[in-house]
């Protein structure tokens, strides 16, 4: 039996049971997610009403597309956290990084600061149209130099979707596995919607996040969080957002 019961009565629509929201786009103008800082304050506002309050927004660090760095991270976040202040938006906002671990990988950790959240995780992902073989290598030196990776969206890499395998050498590694709540939604596909509840199932997932990165997601996980479903299928897993993070 499944641990949710999506026909349970529920008057707690709220994504206040996750507690800390580690992944999403809310930094304006340096990569996929907020545009303006209007957007940001947008985006921040509409995720309190959901029942979030502490962030780590984690813009992406991806050479070839968003050669960000820690200075343009902690301006743009500085910027935000002003801005939310002037609007009397009282919200805790860090910011960390999601990086790709593509072939330039090692060489933005050699070069600049790590972005960690918390000062122990870092959010890696990999590309979503090919499988970087190097992976479970950058994983393992990640761990020896002390931090714990947490590999984003593990759901939506569908070159693993017939090979679960690798889902679990990663969980061997000591990487934490973060899953994206609007994967459950259908957000991304049928396909990434059944991956997900399989690695829920196998009790594999360890962290959730929003990934926000604009009005659409908004609305999706708006609508998603207001049907009870995702409080249904969630609010009983043993995510671990609250004691890590």
């Amino acid at each position: 039996m499944p641990w949710f019961n999506l026909h349970k009565k529920t008057t707690k629509y709220s994504l206040d049971f996750i507690g800390i929201d580690m992944h999403s786009h809310l930094l304006p103008s340096i990569d996929d997610g907020a545009k303006t800082i209007e957007d940001s304050l947008r985006y921040i506002k509409a995720l309190q009403q959901l029942g979030l309050s502490t962030f780590y927004t984690t813009p992406h660090i991806f050479m070839e597309v968003y050669p960000n760095n820690p200075q343009i991270i902690q301006q743009a976040l500085s910027n935000v956290v002003e801005y939310c202040k002037t609007h009397d938006v009282q919200v805790t906002i860090h910011a960390a990084a999601e990086y790709m671990m593509d072939e330039q990988f090692a060489k933005v950790l050699a070069e600049q600061a790590i972005q960690a959240i918390n000062k122990t995780y870092i959010l890696v992902e990999m590309p979503h149209t090919y499988e970087n073989r190097m992976a479970p290598e950058y994983i393992f030196k990640l761990k020896i130099d002390g931090y714990t990776p947490i590999l984003a969206h593990p759901e939506r890499y569908r070159y693993y979707h017939q090979s679960f395998d690798n889902y679990y050498r990663f969980k061997e590694l000591g990487c934490l596995l973060q899953m994206n709540l609007l994967s459950i939604a259908g957000y991304y596909g049928k396909d990434v919607q059944k991956i997900a509840i399989k690695l829920l199932d196998k009790g594999w997932i360890d962290v959730v996040g929003t990934d926000l990165h604009h009005d659409k997601h908004v609305e999706a996980l708006s609508n998603f969080t207001a049907s009870g479903e995702l409080h249904a299928i969630l609010s009983q897993y043993p995510i671990q957002n609250k004691k890590i993070f």
